[in-house]
């Protein structure tokens, strides 16, 4: 059975995926980007350079000169977000790698958005949305957006219905947690330190106009909290609170207005499981009426599962 590959060079991760024509997952690979303790991220220019270090071991930890035969397609992710302004310097690695292995191997390539990507890795792991138009939160550190989506042959027609003004959700998080003398990216150790706060015990409160979203007044209050010696673990779980109120209020007001009602959550802010449990509640509620479907955790932070899976989509 032939083989679809797909690439991603995103912000802090190299990924690699193989996916067979059934759409089943056959192997990726995945390495972060090191991060010195106590910064809060990397210029383009040194995660350019980590990528081009770490990609050929990423293609060996894949298998790929084993399986070459087997791949008749490679799709890989170029920019950002599906617009012709969108550009960032991290993707043009895996690009050019992309093209070189194309060529090597006499197989075609599909350049994708990474935003792209994360939706089809959603919709992949999770099953739905099942209809043709759905809402969706794209939730990271890169991005923080609310969407109305068209599904379309090979990739998505995105409306943006919202986004961050400031902050990112996942910026607000890493912010604080390095605060707090955590490691970055900070999310998962700030979900586990919050599994110890305090309801109520700091608030942070969430800003909302319509479907835009501030997170920087929220990250000033929480460093207020940081700066006062309040416990760590209270301020990590007011942080989770702020993120979860905002994108309840911002989703609520599409689920009335937009007449659509099943919405896909995606991004590394989105594996939170706290995050996940409170908006379900909240947006699932019969009197609310939304249906909400989650990329699986490890499909949420940056991979190369939708990337090849939006290849399949028009290979077949």
């Amino acid at each position: 059975m032939g083989l679809i590959m797909g690439i991603d060079t995103s912000n802090y991760t190299t990924s690699a995926a193989l996916l067979n024509q059934k759409g089943e997952l056959v192997t990726e690979a995945r390495k972060l980007l090191e991060v010195n303790k106590g910064q809060r991220g990397l210029r383009q220019s040194e995660a350019v350079f980590k990528h081009v270090e770490q990609f050929p071991k990423v293609i060996k930890e894949l298998g790929v000169k084993a399986l070459e035969e087997q791949i008749y397609k490679i799709a890989v992710s170029t920019k950002p977000r599906p617009t012709d302004k969108s550009y960032m310097p991290v993707f043009r690695v895996g690009e050019g790698h992309a093209h070189s292995l194309a060529e090597v191997l006499g197989i075609p390539l599909k350049e994708v958005s990474h935003q792209a990507g994360h939706l089809q890795a959603g919709i992949w792991s999770a099953g739905g949305p099942q209809t043709r138009e759905f809402l969706a939160v794209h939730i990271s550190g890169g991005t923080t957006e609310i969407m109305r989506v068209a599904s379309l042959d090979g990739s998505f027609e995105i409306e943006r219905l919202g986004s961050a003004s400031d902050l990112h959700a996942g910026q607000f998080i890493d912010r604080v947690g390095v605060e707090l003398g955590l490691d970055f990216p900070a999310g998962p150790q700030l979900e586990k330190l919050a599994q110890k706060g305090e309801k109520g015990a700091v608030i942070i409160p969430s800003a909302v106009d319509r479907y835009d979203i501030s997170f920087s007044g929220p990250n000033s209050a929480a460093m207020r909290a940081v700066a006062d010696n309040k416990r760590p673990a209270d301020i990590a779980l007011a942080v989770q609170s702020c993120i979860a109120k905002a994108l309840e209020k911002v989703l609520r007001l599409a689920l009335d207005e937009q007449g659509l009602d099943q919405i896909l959550i995606v991004g590394g802010v989105a594996a939170n499981l706290y995050l996940r449990q409170r908006l379900k509640d909240k947006l699932e509620h019969p009197a609310v009426g939304g249906r909400l479907f989650f990329a699986a955790p490890e499909f949420s932070s940056d991979n190369a599962v939708g990337v090849a899976a939006l290849g399949l989509r028009d290979a077949k």
